[in-house]
């Protein structure tokens, strides 16, 4: 819709297109003369920036009415049954903007309206995060992470959030928002990413009521890419890591799980993050002075501590038996190929253990089946 820069009239006022007598007849009157009234009215502050802008006219029609922000651009948006006109994406907050329209009276000549109003600055900013990296090329099993600095508890504003969030693939397929958290809302695909795949996302947070008081001040936007398919099964009765690409294996590596009392977790993982050398002490899982080393070519599974790494002191147990303290051990040699082989997002999927890997522990969408990752969803229903 176009945005008129002609000379305008405050909304609310009465506009005219004419004045009494016609061609040849003095005196005589003509048709009504078009009254435009724009809510919200000229000079409006604190405005909610959900509100619809509503264009009224007596005595002719609207033809025309657009709004732009203060550089001049203009806002998608459409006119509802209500005759209300709302934006695509609510508006920004602390934004102005300005409404221009244009109606024909039934004496047929156009008068216009203009109204400049300022939506409220929020007493609770919602910020976010979002992950993958833009740019980056992961693993088939990569959900996308929505992190909050707020909690979202009620329904309604989850069902709000996942609205303004838009997924757009070049292999379209099924997938859904899962709330992990009251902070954070993760989508995946209902099966693995096919390779190749190219995803953007687009969280329209901008001006967002996400609850009492709580609005979004930021729009965020990624794309990524999807590597190819390395899934590896470690099986912890067999101490064999099988790793393979693109569904051929490429390598079998002797590994070492946790001793009983430390058992590793079982289920499906992703490689969450790599270090080429980090510290790892027992203190942060709740036993100080168990171990505390420094080990190469971490790649880790979980968030309470779990990491496929070299361990070059069990290598004499590696292929037959279990003692570590829940991580997989491998030959420094063997833990440097899987680090440089792995992108974030390869499956890594533990079977043998007693232990059963926890939702949550991480990014984990896999843990879940569909149908109760998809119950996790506040609209329940798939994307695509």
């Amino acid at each position: 819709m176009s945005i008129f820069a002609a000379a305008l009239l405050a909304a609310g006022c009465t506009a005219s297109g004419g004045g009494s007598g016609g061609p040849g007849e003095p005196g005589q009157e003509q048709g009504p003369v078009a009254k435009l009234s724009i809510t919200p009215a000229d000079g409006t502050k604190k405005v909610a920036p959900d509100t619809g802008v509503s264009v009224k006219v007596t005595g002719g029609k609207v033809t025309t009415m657009g709004v732009a922000d203060a550089k001049g651009r203009a806002v998608k948006g459409a006119v509802g049954a209500d005759g209300t006109w709302r934006p695509q994406w609510p508006l920004r907050t602390s934004t102005t903007y300005t409404v221009n329209a244009q109606a024909t009276g039934t004496d047929g000549k156009q008068v216009t309206g203009k109204s400049t109003f300022t939506t409220l600055k929020p007493k609770k900013a919602l910020q976010s995060g979002m992950s993958p990296l833009d740019g980056e090329k992961v693993g088939v099993g990569m959900p996308v992470q929505l992190l909050l600095s707020q909690p979202i508890a009620e329904k309604k504003d989850r069902a709000a959030i996942e609205r303004s969030l838009v997924v757009r693939m070049s292999q379209p397929v099924q997938g859904a928002w899962s709330w992990v958290s009251d902070r954070e809302v993760q989508f995946r695909p209902r099966e693995y990413w096919p390779v190749g795949e190219k995803i953007t996302v687009v969280a329209h947070l901008a001006g967002l009521r996400a609850g009492a008081g709580l609005w979004g001040t930021k729009d965020r936007s990624l794309s990524f890419t999807v590597g190819p398919e390395h899934i590896t099964k470690v099986d912890a009765e067999s101490h064999q890591a099988v790793v393979r690409k693109d569904g051929e294996v490429v390598k079998t590596i002797p590994v070492s799980l946790g001793k009983p009392g430390d058992d590793s977790y079982s289920g499906v993982m992703i490689a969450q993050e790599k270090a080429a050398e980090t510290v790892m002490d027992s203190a942060t899982i709740g036993e100080p002075g168990e171990y505390r080393i420094r080990t190469k070519w971490n790649v880790r599974m979980t968030y309470s501590g779990t990491f496929f790494h070299a361990a070059p002191w069990s290598t004499g147990a590696q292929g037959s038996s279990n003692v570590s303290h829940g991580c997989v051990n491998a030959s420094p040699a063997n833990a440097r190929w899987f680090y440089e082989f792995t992108q974030r997002g390869d499956i890594i999927e533990v079977s043998g253990t007693s232990r059963k890997l926890r939702f949550g522990n991480g990014p984990t969408p896999w843990a879940k089946l569909w149908e109760d990752w998809l119950a996790g969803s506040a609209l329940g229903k798939p994307v695509n």
